[in-house]
């Protein structure tokens, strides 16, 4: 068996090679697949060997690659188990979990095609955001947010 600390690294090792490939301008369809996968991968391991927000996170980052797909149904779905993993609470949550999983929630039904509901959930997370302390967080947040568009 693999040890936690090797395995944690290899999640963060996936995690991060997930936003290179989001940051990407194009994606090949071996891309697209590597994004998904490893994303899953990711959150898999900190399924195993992280804290609840690891957990949260992983399921954040699922939603953000199949709403940046445009893929509704695994979009909507990573999102709300991030945010009732995230509401669930626990060790390792910071004040920047929950308007990150509201607005993983505003992504997931734009790509649903529901620009209503999608605005509902940006409003909660500028509104929860507003008590995030460190601005570089509270920035980041920020613009995913935007990134909505409305």
């Amino acid at each position: 068996m693999i040890e936690a600390t090797a395995q944690r690294e290899f999640a963060v090792s996936t995690f991060n090679r997930v936003w290179e490939l989001l940051e990407l301008p194009e994606r090949t369809p071996e891309r697209v697949d590597e994004m998904i996968h490893a994303a899953h991968v990711s959150c898999y391991v900190w399924s195993k060997v992280g804290s609840p927000a690891n957990v949260a996170r992983g399921e954040w980052q699922c939603a953000r690659v199949y709403a940046t797909l445009g893929h509704a149904e695994p979009a909507l779905w990573h999102a709300r188990r991030c945010l009732e993993v995230t509401k669930a609470g626990g060790d390792g949550f910071e004040d920047w979990d929950l308007p990150g999983a509201q607005q993983a929630m505003a992504h997931a039904h734009l790509a649903a095609g529901d620009p209503e509901e999608a605005t509902s959930w940006a409003a909660l997370a500028r509104e929860d955001l507003a008590r995030v302390q460190d601005p570089e967080d509270r920035d980041l947040i920020g613009s995913q947010i935007a990134e909505l568009g409305f």
